[in-house]
């Protein structure tokens, strides 16, 4: 007797041919649940009374509340494709349990759809852009790098190759792809630049293999070019900022505070690393704020960075966080002692400073609590007479803090 207790919530994948298409076993599975819960094209698959039919509902928590009402009884749920890739069963068993719920995946659209194309799957990024913003996207666009894309609907092609083109990769190849694995399957070949005309299907995914424009692609690297951002003159030079984002240093899943954001440079180029990791900047100029959304937006940032305008600690979010940056509250010690406190086990908290009264600050709590101190100096070369030389940048004098693990 297994030791586990057995699944409720059968989740079945299924195809754009329908039931037709399962397994005689798991076809007789859904056919004997005593209740189906799908969107409104799976339960179109179903015969027989319409009683035991669960639509999904908006919001879907109102449709999990359905679903947990049904506990006891076999419950199964219609998914496209392979319902863990993008799909519902992470939702179900974050709410359920992983114990309550089974999958049974169908090939997934990203399979299909590199099978079409003779793509390895695990040599694109499989990505979706349904329910998100399709600026999102912009975070991925790199040359060579092949993308499979689940879309929002008929509208999602367009949109994105709209944004590919608006960012330098005219050129990338794209395709639609249709009804994948159905009997309407459909397949069109274009660009970015001149997409494939005629209308598409709810049901589509794109694939794009990119290629940028001479000097439109940005590099993966930290210590990006300043004029890729929006600013007013406040922000952290590429020199320092790429060794700011090395000293803060990053976790899968974490969170950033970045204090005093200006520009959000910091902040942006941290999130780069990982699109597991999120950020909350914090500045209390409008205009600013405004140029830190910009930047979120142009890196395709969107939903990882939370912009609020005000002043820290009043407005910090409740919690701890992996990594803190204060560039612009070294006025202010008292502020930092009390971020120290709010770090995890584990944090890093960076600030800058420019001044005399900033550096000895930052001195007086290297005293205080320990930590690397380190002064930063770079200069550019510039033309100078008949030749060039190197013209310095003010120095940064740049204080670490690493909260112990345990403490």
């Amino acid at each position: 007797m297994s030791p586990f207790p057995e699944p409720w919530i059968e989740v079945v994948g299924v195809g754009c041919d329908g039931l037709e298409g399962l397994p005689p076993a798991l076809r007789a599975l859904v056919e004997g649940a005593e209740a189906v819960v799908g969107g409104a094209r799976h339960l179109a698959f179903l015969e027989g009374p319409a009683g035991r039919r669960v639509p999904w509902r908006s919001p879907l928590d109102d449709t999990l509340g359905d679903i947990a009402a049904l506990r006891g009884r076999r419950v199964a749920v219609l998914a496209t494709g392979d319902p863990s890739w993008f799909g519902v069963a992470r939702l179900l068993r974050r709410r359920f349990g992983a114990e309550a719920v089974r999958v049974h995946p169908s090939p997934s659209a990203f399979q299909l759809a590199a099978a079409r194309l003779g793509w390895a799957v695990e040599e694109a990024l499989t990505l979706t852009a349904h329910g998100r913003p399709v600026g999102n996207l912009r975070r991925h666009l790199a040359p060579g790098r092949r993308l499979l894309v689940l879309t929002g609907g008929s509208e999602g092609p367009a949109e994105i190759a709209a944004l590919v083109r608006e960012s330098g990769y005219g050129a990338s190849e794209f395709w639609v792809l249709e009804q994948l694995g159905g009997p309407e399957e459909r397949l069109r070949h274009g660009t970015c630049a001149l997409p494939p005309e005629g209308g598409t299907g709810a049901l589509n995914l794109v694939a794009l293999h990119l290629r940028a424009a001479p000097g439109r692609a940005v590099g993966l690297a930290p210590g990006l070019d300043d004029g890729l951002f929006a600013h007013d003159g406040q922000i952290t030079k590429r020199e320092v900022r790429a060794l700011t984002v090395a000293a803060l240093g990053a976790f899968p899943g974490e969170t950033l505070w970045d204090v005093g954001a200006g520009s959000g440079s910091v902040a942006v180029e941290w999130l780069r690393i990982d699109p597991t990791l999120r950020a909350v900047a914090v500045e209390r100029r409008g205009d600013r704020c405004a140029n830190v959304r910009a930047n979120a937006e142009r890196f395709g940032l969107e939903d990882s960075l939370r912009v609020v305008e005000g002043e820290a600690p009043e407005a910090l979010p409740e919690g701890r966080a992996g990594a803190v940056f204060v560039g612009g509250g070294v006025a202010r010690p008292s502020l930092i002692e009390g971020l120290i406190d709010r770090l995890r086990p584990g944090g890093r908290l960076v600030a800058n400073a420019v001044t005399l009264a900033g550096e000895a600050r930052l001195l007086a709590l290297h005293a205080r609590f320990g930590g690397d101190l380190t002064r930063i100096e770079a200069g550019r070369a510039a033309p100078l007479g008949d030749g060039h030389g190197f013209v310095p940048m003010r120095p940064v004098t740049q204080w670490r803090h690493l909260r112990p693990e345990g403490a």
